[in-house]
């Protein structure tokens, strides 16, 4: 691998990390009891998102490399995190929101040791949707279940860069990019019992808007009520993503895709 192969790498680990570590979870569950669905029920969900494996293919400044990351690899660069879910619910409307944030870093010397490398990357994205469940009944075995659709909008950012210094004067590579992009979903939750529901759920976002040809998320899991007002959620998780757009210095570019586990507490109220 060449020495500006080597220098993508650091930053692509990087930046595979801000695209996974906070990937959106299954959020609200159905309505606690009949009662609650004649007013404004809400949610707050901090979730975390951790993949077992990073496969595609990231360019930068024109140049580009092959990922095949471990969870290990991912969480050697991860200096911090913060994500979190809102829904609000009244009736069959629904208002969701979810903020993220994360920064990464990792430094080291090139080979031969003349090349120093400082990475420092930070993601940041914030969205809106407006939901309408469509469906809310009872099966044949007494449970409840619930679909609903939403869409919106989706705010990114996206820093990536990389400080060289050494013998001579510096570089630096990469940069910062910010995008908007429009959003869909669709969710089915479902009761085991008193205590366990199922959820599923499927959102794209992108649709060749602003560089973003498409993410995808789609997820499964359960949803545990051992509390009256907050409830565990764990479940598996499949993401990807194909992001690109031209710089000054070449074209950067981002085909990733990810599977792994997620998990979260959710606080109702």
């Amino acid at each position: 691998m060449n020495t500006s192969s080597k220098i993508i790498r650091h930053l692509s680990m990087a930046i595979a990390v801000a695209f996974t570590i906070g990937q959106s979870v299954s959020a609200q569950s159905l309505a606690r009891s009949e009662s609650d669905e004649g007013g404004w029920r809400h949610s707050i969900t901090p979730y975390l998102f951790l993949p077992l494996s990073t496969t595609g293919t990231s360019t930068i400044d024109g140049t580009s490399v092959d990922l095949d990351l471990s969870l290990s690899e991912v969480l050697d660069v991860l200096q911090g995190a913060a994500s979190v879910r809102y829904e609000g619910w009244n009736g069959d409307f629904g208002i969701i929101s979810e903020v993220y944030y994360v920064r990464l870093g990792e430094d080291g010397t090139l080979p031969g040791g003349r090349v120093d490398v400082d990475v420092d990357v930070r993601q940041t994205f914030f969205n809106v949707q407006g939901a309408y469940r469509f469906a809310n009944g009872v099966n044949a075995s007494g449970r409840r279940y619930a679909a609903d659709a939403a869409i919106g909008v989706q705010w990114n950012r996206l820093k990536q860069e990389i400080d060289l210094s050494g013998p001579g004067s510096g570089m630096t590579l990469g940069g910062t990019e910010e995008w908007f992009e429009p959003m869909i979903a669709l969710r089915y939750v479902m009761e085991i019992n008193d205590k366990w529901s199922f959820a599923s759920r499927a959102e794209l976002s992108g649709f060749g808007v602003n560089g973003d040809d498409l993410q995808y998320l789609l997820l499964a899991g359960f949803d545990w009520k051992g509390w009256e007002n907050t409830s565990l959620r764990f479940g598996y998780q499949f993401y990807g993503i194909d992001y690109s757009t031209d710089r000054s210095g070449g074209e950067f570019a981002y085909d990733v895709d990810q599977n792994g586990v997620y998990a979260a507490v959710a606080f109702h109220f």
